[in-house]
């Protein structure tokens, strides 16, 4: 029996497209500035199988946090709650590990039901090869890192 509640926040995306390092530039900022008691950090990167497997280790709430295009003016954040995915294929492209893809792995791979999973995700302004963040997704970094806070605390407090 588990005594406290385990969080999950992974920073995913590639570092070397610009904007697309997003994730991991919050997941850095997270880790560097401090989480509460329970709140595991990591820095998945591109390493999306790795991260579907750990997914299966039985988080409450796991956070994800990604450069996701939606249409919307560069730096804005958002939250969404993935639909559950179906079951994954045999075969997995490795390289196309999107966090749909990651949860879909994660699926087949007897995610423990009842955990919680949210993406948080901010519109990028540029994904071309790069290791900077554009201006307005670097200013998003520090206000996602809260809004991530946020959400663990909400999860933790639901009244």
């Amino acid at each position: 029996m588990r005594t406290g509640r385990r969080t999950l926040v992974a920073g995913v995306g590639n570092v070397f497209l610009g904007d697309d390092g997003f994730g991991v530039a919050v997941a850095r900022h997270l880790a560097a500035t401090g989480v509460p008691a329970g709140v595991e950090v990591g820095d998945f990167g591109i390493r999306g199988i790795h991260l579907a497997y750990e997914l299966t280790s039985g988080y409450d709430l796991a956070i994800l946090v990604d450069a996701v295009p939606a249409g919307r003016a560069p730096g804005t954040l958002y939250v969404l709650e993935p639909a559950s995915p179906e079951p994954a294929p045999a075969l997995v492209d490795a390289h196309a590990m999107t966090p749909d893809a990651v949860l879909t792995l994660a699926s087949g791979l007897d995610l423990p039901r009842g955990g919680r999973v949210l993406l948080v995700g901010c519109e990028p302004a540029d994904v071309s090869p790069g290791m900077d963040l554009s201006p307005p997704v670097a200013a998003a970094v520090p206000e996602a890192a809260v809004l991530v806070l946020e959400l663990i605390e909400k999860e933790a407090d639901p009244c």
